[in-house]
């Protein structure tokens, strides 16, 4: 996102014309009270009728041009901000999307949501109508106090005594409310993760009778979020009667003081009614120093917030200059690998060589660290030892798009967007990939069965995350999705945990069909990596077995027990073979 000077001299213009219109309006007001002033003295003390109906009609004209001024203001105000809140979302958006997988682990998703929507709409509220606001305010009383000045520079003390005091009491009111906005734009975002999270795992929290223990916790902050506010609304109540007592004390005074003026013949009656009419158009830019005050310490507290995600960088960027490989060979290679996260080992010393067009196979108990060699591959994250490379280039000099082009995943946490099924399916290459194509993919992950028998057939839109959908469905979608990419290197993250033995082979026998793609098979089941060119067992993050399907049964270690413990009965045994 650009510092915030930069949209004022994007949008000059719109602020030029923006002002222009601002100060045309503020000099009509400003003669209104004249009018008002000869009226008294004219017409109501001198007894010239004749002029009233001209000064009646003035008065007309220039509620007419205040009211056309006054609309093209706001309106060239919403639109500058309007621009400014789409920019600063895009520009947030598009930076977030850059940061590395690190970044979402820190961050809460809900805090992500409240900075993109709630934190962008009060900069532009600031950088808008608001922003135009206070640029009035302090023009109109500029303004109106050189009006005053010259009907009567000592009865202009009066107000003049009493503003610092309202202005000192609007300084304190602004840094009490600066403190206290922080802390509720922190809560707020606690509050809509609290309730997102809720929501995306209703089922979860249905299932283990979780209702009242997820109402507490949302009770919880909900209370918190209260009490802030109510802490706001106190400093708002204790400054703003204040700030209200002394505008009415001003223009009491005002019109004592400039009564004794008129008696002496110092002021006509007409100049004092000019002068209250100006006196009483002061009062309303002090009057909305609390609310105006209050909008910019949110822009500035949102602004904070903003600037503190946009100062961040992504951990995991394509190098300068990075190289792109086109379409790869496929040839995957892990030199020694190791990672290292927050002082934890996760792998260590892991090699092995996938050449373009066969299939590799990963088993592990959980947490032995198969899945992290996918994010690795993919560069979710950088190795700490060793090397990665892709058709003998280490991926850490090609670019990321290079690299993820190359590179098709089906993850072992299935994710579905809440669209039409053919969008999910076409999600590696929605620009350029056909229908045959999409279908294709559908029937190999064995998908198109069921996809056929909805309600729009590929055209039917799933709820969020597949809400609607089978575990095993969903698997066979993301599989799709995967098939459809048509790229040479294919992750296969325990894919088929959801999956029955029989749509498991099926899907395993279409895998073997495919050419010039090599396969990482990740998997808890033998029957998964049973054909592999070679099997890799893992252990604590090191490669404790490593051979074929034959030599690891012969080997009679941890992969000859995982064989036995799975295939205790005859037909399953068959199944894999």
């Amino acid at each position: 996102m650009k510092g915030l000077g930069t949209y004022f001299l994007k949008y000059r213009w719109y602020y030029l014309f923006a002002l222009v219109c601002l100060y045309l309006g503020i000099y009509l007001d400003l003669q209104s009270p004249k009018i008002i002033g000869r009226i008294i003295d004219d017409v109501i003390v001198g007894g010239q009728t004749g002029q009233l109906l001209r000064l009646a009609l003035g008065l007309l004209g220039i509620g007419l041009g205040r009211g056309i001024f006054k609309y093209l203001q706001e309106f060239t105000g919403d639109c500058i901000g309007v621009k400014i809140g789409e920019d600063i979302r895009r520009s947030l958006f598009d930076h977030i999307q850059k940061m590395s997988v690190g970044f979402f682990e820190k961050n809460n998703t809900g805090e992500l949501m409240t900075r993109v929507k709630d934190d962008a709409e009060r900069i532009w509220d600031a950088m808008g109508f608001i922003g135009l606001l206070c640029v009035e305010a302090v023009v109109h009383t500029i303004m109106v106090l050189t009006a005053m000045i010259r009907l009567d520079p000592v009865l202009t003390l009066v107000p003049l005594c009493i503003m610092p005091i309202v202005g000192f009491l609007a300084v304190r009111l602004e840094n009490g409310l600066d403190k206290v906005y922080d802390e509720i734009t922190q809560e707020n975002a606690k509050l809509n993760g609290v309730a997102q999270e809720n929501l995306n795992g209703v089922r979860t929290v249905k299932a283990f009778y979780r209702r009242q223990h997820e109402i507490e916790k949302f009770r919880s902050h909900n209370s918190r979020y209260y009490d802030l506010n109510m802490e706001q609304a106190k400093t708002m109540a204790k400054y703003n009667p204040n700030i209200s007592f002394f505008t009415k004390a001003m223009l009491l005074l005002s019109v004592t003081v400039g009564g004794m003026f008129v008696v002496r013949g110092r002021l006509t009656l007409g100049d004092l009614g000019a002068f209250i009419e100006y006196a009483n158009n002061i009062v309303w830019p002090m009057e909305i120093l609390g609310w105006v005050t209050n909008a910019m310490a949110a822009a500035v507290a949102s602004n904070k917030k903003i600037r503190k995600i946009l100062d961040e960088e992504p951990v995991i960027a394509s190098p300068e200059g990075g190289k792109d490989l086109g379409r790869a060979e496929g040839r995957l290679c892990f030199f020694h690998v190791g990672l290292t996260l927050e002082g934890q080992k996760i792998l260590e010393d892991v090699t092995f060589t996938v050449e373009p067009g066969k299939t590799l196979g990963i088993m592990g108990v959980t947490g032995s660290g198969k899945t992290t060699i996918v994010n690795l591959a993919e560069r979710f994250y950088d190795v700490s030892q060793g090397r990665i490379t892709l058709d003998g280039v280490d991926i850490r000099s090609l670019t990321l798009e290079s690299l993820r082009k190359n590179i098709s995943v089906v993850m072992q946490d299935v994710f579905l967007f809440s669209d039409m099924v053919a969008e999910n399916i076409r999600l590696g290459s929605r620009d350029s990939m056909t229908r045959e194509v999409m279908e294709a993919s559908a029937r190999q992950a064995r998908a198109h069965g069921f996809v056929d028998r909805l309600p729009d057939k590929y055209e039917t839109v799933i709820g969020e995350r597949g809400v609607g959908l089978s575990g095993g469905q969903k698997q066979r979608l993301s599989m799709a999705r995967a098939l459809a990419k048509q790229a040479p290197i294919l992750f296969l993250d325990d894919s088929t945990s959801a999956l029955d033995m029989e749509t498991e082979h099926e899907i395993q026998k279409e895998l073997t069909r495919l050419k010039g793609v090599t396969r990482i098979v990740i998997a808890h089941r033998i029957s998964a990596v049973r054909h592999a060119d070679e099997i890799l067992v893992l252990e604590d993050g090191k490669v404790a077995e490593r051979g074929t399907h034959e030599s690891l049964m012969a080997l009679k270690g941890r992969y000859y027990d995982t064989f036995v413990a799975q295939y205790e009965r005859p037909e399953e045994l068959m199944l894999c073979l």
